[in-house]
């Protein structure tokens, strides 16, 4: 390793490291706090908006019904639960045991106001429908042009 002097002349290279040390450990850890190590936002979600009503579509998978809280609250949508996950087995000879889990939570914004007491939802197969139908106050009415 070579010691550099600080001098004008140096400081650019040391500022340089200094920014590559930081993108190295940014790299390492980003991502640590999420299931599996992802960069992505978890649960994956998919939003489309119909005349009548909003549809959501996030991947759970591991989770059940009863994993998973489901809120709407100012126009905002919080997805939100905990992955347990445990696969074991037993052979003559050997044990194998693995565990996964963690927690999740997102937060969409709507681009309308619903009926919150309309929502429904359902999971099968990991994958979580959520039906949000729109208020009548936002459904888009056909205003007819007199001439």
């Amino acid at each position: 390793m070579a010691l550099l002097s600080l001098n004008r002349r140096n400081r650019g290279e040391l500022a340089r490291l200094h920014n590559e040390m930081d993108d190295l450990f940014d790299g390492f850890f980003r991502g640590l706090d999420r299931p599996f190590g992802s960069h992505k936002a978890w649960p994956a979600i998919d939003v489309a908006e119909k005349d009548d009503a909003i549809l959501v579509r996030a991947e759970v998978p591991g989770c059940k019904a009863d994993d998973v809280d489901i809120s709407v609250y100012n126009n905002t949508l919080t997805i939100s639960g905990e992955k347990k996950e445990t696969k074991e087995e037993k052979d003559k000879g050997y044990y194998y045991s693995e565990s996964s889990y963690g927690s999740f939570r997102r937060d969409v914004t709507l681009p309308a106001e619903v009926d919150t007491a309309k929502v429904e939802a359902t999971c099968k197969d990991g994958v979580l429908n959520i039906t949000l139908p729109k208020a009548a106050r936002s459904k888009a009415v056909k205003v007819q042009i007199k001439g």
